[in-house]
């Protein structure tokens, strides 16, 4: 049975054409990996079938009667609303089952014996819908999540406005596990999650018996949770079935089958066209250079679908640091409240460390209290000499309406438009990307622009917060290998192993030092 039908799909973004009739069906039960490079239309795609966006053209019809839960990598979350409040809406459709009812017993005091009937008939049904989906036990069902994805340590009363990116991700997940969807839509969920609870949604996914559509660029997380792929590229929209390693190999034979037949498509024209231009003004041969013509109009022409420019990432180095990079003496890392144990840590040029742990342990609290951003609670940071810092935040919350040639610019004025295009460029940004506002890129495209910010400073130390979110499987793979190159030193939060094992000279488990339990 369909759950989905989308027919005939395509969208335009300002100029940029993102779908072109494309076509897809959701059948019960199937795990659904949407791939892609960034700025393909993943996000898009999402936004069109759950009604946030209005496509240009074509149908999206879903089966009757299905409850649909979606993991937005954009979701707002309201400013003064706690957790609690997001995790409670999860149950509005019971809420507002609770008004209807309240409303039938306000109708029974001037009701006739007839209408009564009806009434308690229907009071009936609502108080039957309530009691079997929990509504009176919805607190205790709050607070059990709560517990299991950590967030009771975080609070449940705390304004979500002031949560990291990695609790606010947990807080969603908790509200749709909460809500228990026939059908879940996950952008991106793995971002800002660690380790514990990438595995702890493993688990999940694996088990869930309804279908599902994740994005994600995690390549061993997609494998061990999908049993099909739809590959987005070049405004199309194609199936394949099986894992993401097994896509790779089809997709490839594919492509090489297009090109061989491309190269022996280009050789016949040139043959016809040289044959018409030699014989077509001669009387005794016109005729045969006008068949080849006709032949050569009536072609269908194989394209080759246009190359998308890779990523290329090489660091600027500037002079060699002193030996020491940073010291903490007995520093307790915090806001209003410790967040570690004294930390004695050090630091030396040439280590390459990546920090390990849960979220909420006071990752990005410790490289910002390095950094001397924030306060420490107690204690102090020695930062060695000569150090060129370049530093990759997490997520920047504010939109930004520069484009991406102003952004650039804004750091580089000594620079003149062409570099700054051609360092754009080289990040994996095509034209109409350079010339976009930033504001209107997708979550990749905009980690590009501030990747191609950091690899133009001259640095000798990086100190890098969750670098590979967003990034798709070819940025990452290249963010890796600038990485392994880089002569500087490193201080690296990521939750990939994958991706962290091959970079780091050093692991340190943040779990070891946390006053949180864990």
């Amino acid at each position: 049975m369909s759950i989905l039908t989308v027919k005939n799909l395509s969208h335009e973004f300002g100029d940029r054409a993102i779908f072109n009739s494309v076509s897809f069906r959701l059948l019960k039960g199937e795990h659904i990996g949407l791939i892609g490079a960034n700025g393909e239309g993943k996000s898009s795609f999402m936004n069109i079938i759950t009604g946030k966006l209005e496509s240009d053209d074509g149908q999206v019809e879903w089966a009757k009667g299905v409850r649909v839960g979606y993991l937005d990598q954009h979701t707002a979350l309201e400013k003064g609303m706690t957790i609690r409040d997001v995790l409670k809406g999860a149950f509005q459709y019971l809420f507002d089952m609770e008004t209807k009812m309240n409303e039938i017993c306000e109708k029974m005091a001037n009701a006739t014996p007839e209408e009564l009937e009806q009434l308690l008939e229907d009071m009936g049904t609502i108080q039957d819908a309530l009691t079997n989906n929990d509504f009176y036990i919805i607190d205790a069902k709050v607070e059990e999540i709560g517990r299991g994805l950590g967030l009771e340590d975080i609070g449940l009363d705390k304004d979500v406005h002031d949560l990291s990116g990695g609790q606010r991700t947990k807080v969603l997940l908790a509200k749709l596990l909460l809500e228990k969807p026939d059908i879940l839509l996950l952008d991106e969920p793995t971002n800002y999650l660690d380790e514990q609870h990438i595995e702890w949604l493993k688990r999940y996914l694996q088990e869930y018996e309804n279908a599902f559509i994740l994005i994600s660029h995690d390549i061993p997380f997609l494998n061990s949770v999908i049993n099909l792929i739809y590959h987005m590229e070049n405004q199309e929209l194609n199936r394949y079935v099986g894992d993401y390693d097994n896509f790779l190999q089809v997709y490839d034979v594919k492509k090489q089958q297009l090109e061989s037949a491309y190269r022996k498509q280009q050789q016949e024209i040139d043959e016809l066209k040289d044959f018409v231009a030699r014989n077509k003004a001669r009387v005794s041969t016109r005729n045969m250079a006008m068949s080849r013509q006709k032949k050569l109009d009536k072609m269908d022409v194989i394209e080759l679908a246009r190359e998308k420019p890779k990523p290329e990432f090489y660091f600027k180095e500037s002079r060699v640091s002193g030996k020491l990079i940073f010291e903490t003496k007995d520093l307790v890392i915090g806001y209003n409240e410790p967040l570690s144990k004294p930390l004695n840590l050090r630091m030396e040029r040439g280590q390459k460390i990546a920090l390990v742990g849960a979220n909420g342990l006071g990752k990005t609290t410790l490289l910002r209290s390095i950094l001397g951003e924030i306060k420490s609670v107690a204690g102090s940071v020695e930062l060695g000499d000569y150090l060129n810092i370049g530093y990759f935040e997490q997520e920047i919350k504010e939109a930004n309406y520069k484009t991406c040639i102003e952004e650039v610019w804004q750091d580089f004025p000594a620079y003149s438009q062409y570099e700054v295009r051609a360092a754009l460029a080289k990040c994996g940004l095509t034209t109409k990307h350079i010339e976009s506002k930033v504001v209107v890129l997708s979550g990749g495209e905009q980690a590009k622009v501030r990747l191609c910010k950091l690899i133009n400073k001259e640095t000798n130390i990086l100190i890098l917060d969750e670098p590979t979110n967003h990034l798709d499987v070819d940025a990452k793979e290249e963010l890796k290998r600038a990485l392994k190159n880089y002569k500087g030193s490193i201080l690296l939060i990521c939750h990939e192993p994958e991706f962290y094992r091959e970079v780091t000279t050093d692991v340190w488990d943040c779990e070891t030092w946390t006053t949180k339990i864990v």
